[in-house]
């Protein structure tokens, strides 16, 4: 559930994000009337997002054991791909980020009403397409249930809140901050994912050693126990995991961490200086 919470979170925000730069940068420069069409865009990008969740969720009902394994273990890497995207290009844009949406926005409105709806809906639809399968193939690695449902229902309406919040600017986020210690913890959680995905391809004979086991520990750790439960929603730890398995997790986590931490700390200074101030939008 936690690392549901996370990823409804994380996205959420960044969508709530540019949602409120958009209106607040209309409000400011006295163009109100154009607000409905950014809201109606978005609507259209919440539809779409919440009509793939379905289709993942009941699309794959119908198919059999094996086209499932290598359907769910395809979509897996798919979404730690997207994911791993998304925070680097967050890490590296942020400071950025207003000022395009600005720019962006402006021709948007020159261009027509349709325009305006179209950037809405593009800007809002990238997130809620990779929340809707980062958080299927969570939940599938989870073995599924309401619990994981429902941590990503409460991120996303934490996010909404937020990005309300600073709207009005009653709060004053420190994104470097958030988008550091999110983007740290997205990151563990792509990898327990992407090991699960090599886990359902092995399963489906598309990937081979399956049955090479680097340890079990089911015994001490069993996948039903609350502490299982607990390693296994926030870090989609599996009590039995072949050498294929463990050999991903580390070459995916590893290199992938060190290079975001020196995006976020050290290669990227600029971005890093510029992430301190809030970014609240103006009304």
């Amino acid at each position: 559930m936690l690392a549901n919470y996370l990823i409804g979170l994380r996205e959420g925000l960044e969508a709530a994000l540019i949602v409120s730069i958009l209106v607040a940068y209309l409000v400011k420069s006295e163009r109100r009337h154009l607000v409905r069409y950014v809201w109606a865009g978005v609507a259209v990008a919440v539809t779409l997002s919440l009509a793939v969740g379905a289709a993942l969720t009941y699309g794959a009902r119908d198919m059999t054991d094996q086209v499932e394994e290598t359907f769910a273990g395809t979509m897996s890497i798919l979404a730690v791909g997207l994911v791993t995207w998304m925070i680097f290009w967050m890490a590296r844009r942020a400071r950025f980020l207003k000022g395009e949406l600005h720019a962006q926005l402006d021709r948007a409105a020159d261009a027509g009403v349709w325009a305006l709806v179209l950037m809405a809906f593009v800007a809002v639809a990238r997130e809620g397409l990779e929340t809707a399968l980062f958080i299927w193939t969570a939940v599938q690695a989870g073995g599924g249930g309401p619990a994981p449902l429902s941590g990503a229902a409460l991120g996303l309406a934490t996010a909404v809140g937020l990005g309300w919040l600073m709207y009005r600017g009653a709060l004053r986020l420190n994104l470097r901050t958030f988008f550091l210690w999110t983007g740290a913890a997205l990151v563990v959680v792509a990898a327990g994912v992407l090991s699960y995905g090599v886990h359902d391809l092995q399963e489906a004979g598309v990937l081979p050693g399956g049955h090479a086991m680097a340890f079990d520990v089911s015994a001490t750790i069993p996948p039903d126990s609350w502490y299982g439960t607990v390693l296994n929603g926030v870090f989609n730890f599996s009590a039995e995991t072949t050498w294929l398995q463990l050999a991903v997790w580390f070459a995916y986590l590893v290199p992938t961490m060190t290079l975001f931490l020196w995006t976020v700390l050290g290669g990227n200074k600029p971005v890093a200086k510029t992430s301190q101030k809030s970014l609240a939008p103006t009304r």
